[in-house]
Order: C-alpha cells, then sequence, then structure tokens
C-alpha cells in the first residue's frame, strides 16, 4: 500500500487563543513539511486574516474556546459563505459532549481533534480530511 503524502502546499490558518497550542501545532505542522501557516488568536481575526488573503486556505485548525469569537462560530460563519463552503475545519477541542459533536457537524465541521493529542494524532487527522478530498 502506497503511503499518503500531504501536499507540501497546502495552506493552514490555525486558531487558538493559546499562545502554547498554537506553538505546538504550528511546531507539528512544520514536522510534516507544511509552511504555508498563518496565525490567529480567535475567531474574529481569523475571519480577518480570511478576508485579508481571499479565503486562500486549504485548512482551518481551530480551538473551540476561546475568547472573542468561538470556534463553532468561526465556523458557523465560514460555512455561511458560498466561497469557503469547501475550506476543511478540524475543530480542536476539550469539549466531548454529544451536543457539541451534533452542533459542528450539522454545521459541516470536517473532522474533530480531542484534547490532550499528539502530533501523530494531528498528522492523522490532517491525512483523514485529505485523502477523502
Amino acid at each position: 500500500m502506497v503511503e499518503f503524502k500531504l501536499d507540501p502546499n497546502i495552506r493552514v490558518l490555525v486558531v487558538d487563543d493559546s499562545d502554547t497550542m498554537r506553538i505546538i501545532i504550528i511546531s507539528a505542522l512544520k514536522k510534516l513539511g507544511l509552511t504555508k501557516i498563518k496565525e490567529a488568536f480567535n475567531g474574529k481575526k481569523a475571519l480577518a486574516i480570511l478576508e485579508e488573503d481571499d479565503g486562500n486556505f486549504d485548512l482551518i485548525i481551530s480551538d473551540w474556546n476561546m475568547p472573542g469569537m468561538q470556534g463553532i462560530d468561526l465556523l458557523r460563519e465560514i460555512r455561511s459563505h458560498e466561497e469557503y463552503k469547501d475550506l476543511h475545519f478540524l475543530m480542536v477541542t476539550a469539549e466531548k459532549t454529544m451536543t457539541h459533536v451534533v452542533q459542528a457537524v450539522k454545521m459541516g465541521v470536517s473532522d474533530f481533534l480531542p484534547k490532550p493529542f499528539t502530533s501523530e494524532m494531528l498528522e492523522s487527522k490532517i491525512q483523514k480530511i485529505f485523502k477523502s478530498k
């Protein structure tokens, strides 16, 4: 079986209010060979970056719980725009209630990454998202 290789040109927007979590995620992405990465500290800043870059991203990795605009609200806003409807969205969360999962699935989340996670788990989720593309 041929191993799936991520395209190094994948453009990623990492959204988390924790500097430490953004550093961990970005470091893991770089180990996967991904270098086209931008970051935001909440959903409002992420939307501003999306607009500045004309939505020129392939994947958003977002925390659920953030001040200003939570990840679920960012997902809702993104899915309300036709030009972002195919943008992959990986929700990173410690939330494990079925209500949260159902809510995000109904809004079109691509996948979930539960906290705490390893870089291998992150890689597996990203590969799953892009294999199904």
